[in-house]
């Protein structure tokens, strides 16, 4: 197969071969390459030394709701960007904590301007959150206005980069940036299972002084056993150690610039390829990550059974009330401008036979 999903995505020979036997992890060889991990992660997204940085085993939902009960109280009045599934799920979490929050509600056409923004100015809210790369449709949000627009009102940063990071910009420092949740499964091109949440000075204090029921999302411990390289419980040790593999090898390799480039060098070879081809391409803002295409007199639905199960290969599907009309192919992972071109012979062959149409 094929795989142009948006995560599990292709992973390269390194990554791979770095699994091998999982090792005993209450040790020092294994703290000295969470200390790394930790260090590397720091370095690409650009955190201050005094940030840190938990490797928490979950998805990238277990990040999401973990960084807000962590660092969010009953005090707070938060603004939530919700453009798609993903900034709908923040609200769904906001609410099952009875937070206090409010929706800027962006459409699919829309585009989140500074105008949206400053209804909200000047009105006590102490917190907004935001998924960068709204992946369902692949919408992404102008981080320098978010950035902006908080500093100015002081509020407290939440960003899912789980699918922007190293496909997009993203500098934690530069943008002000408390909470980043990334998870290992996209553009990191590890297994799913671990997310990771780079911490500001600000968001450390916050979680200090926050006190909450929770065991397993504790960030209190994981702060406290993560300075000698630990994790409070069995972490997913395999998928830790390949992710040592990746950090290195993006390091190693031009670091995020290069990362970020060869990934908006793959989308943009795609979508000048598709643009001869009966599907349309929505005109905001996307991220380097994921290619949304609409269909117009077929289902989408359709086109992704048939590329996967007659051309063995993946793109991503869409639920809800865009699951007939738009598809999305991902440009993160082991990916090749020959990969591309293999999608889009498929998709030119299935406009041939009428059924891209």
């Amino acid at each position: 197969m094929i795989n142009f999903s948006v995560g599990p995505v292709h992973l390269t020979e390194e990554v791979m071969e770095a699994y091998g036997d999982i090792p005993y992890f209450r040790t020092n060889e294994f703290s000295d390459i969470m200390l790394e991990n930790e260090k590397l992660v720091k370095e690409l997204t650009n955190a201050s030394d005094n940030d840190r940085v938990i490797f928490l085993t979950g998805s990238g939902t277990a990040g999401m709701e973990s960084s807000v009960i962590n660092t969010l109280t009953l005090e707070d009045k938060i603004l939530i960007i919700n453009g798609g599934s993903f900034g709908t799920r923040f609200a769904e979490i906001c609410s099952l904590k009875k937070l206090n929050y409010e929706e800027i509600v962006v459409g699919f056409e829309e585009i989140l301007t500074l105008e949206k923004l400053e209804k909200y100015s000047n009105k006590n809210f102490t917190a907004l959150v935001v998924n960068l790369d709204e992946t369902s449709i692949g919408k992404l949000y102008d981080i320098e206005l978010i950035s902006k627009f908080c500093k100015g009102n002081n509020l407290f940063l939440i960003v899912d980069a789980i699918s922007a990071f190293l496909a997009d910009e993203i500098d934690v420092t530069k943008h002000g940036i408390d909470v980043l949740i990334i998870g290992s499964q996209k553009a990191l091109a590890c297994p799913p299972g671990v997310a990771i949440i780079v911490l500001s000075e600000r968001a450390i204090d916050r979680i200090k002084n926050i006190n909450h029921d929770i065991l397993y999302f504790d960030f209190k411990k994981a702060l406290k056993d993560g300075e000698r390289g630990q994790t409070p419980f069995t972490p997913a040790v395999g998928i830790l150690l390949q992710l040592n593999a990746r950090l290195k090898q993006i390091s190693s390799t031009g670091g995020v610039e290069a990362e970020r480039k060869k990934i908006e060098k793959l989308a943009n070879d795609f979508r000048g390829k598709v643009k001869e081809l009966p599907l349309t391409i929505p005109q905001y803002k996307l991220s380097n990550t994921v290619t949304p295409l609409l269909t117009n007199n077929c289902s989408a639905k359709d086109i992704f059974n048939i590329l996967k199960d007659e051309y063995k290969i993946w793109v991503c599907p869409n639920g809800g009330e865009l699951g007939e009309k738009l598809f999305r192919v991902g440009h993160i992972g082991n990916l090749s401008v020959e990969k591309n071109n293999e999608l889009i012979s498929a998709l030119y062959e299935l406009k041939e036979r009428n059924i891209l149409k």
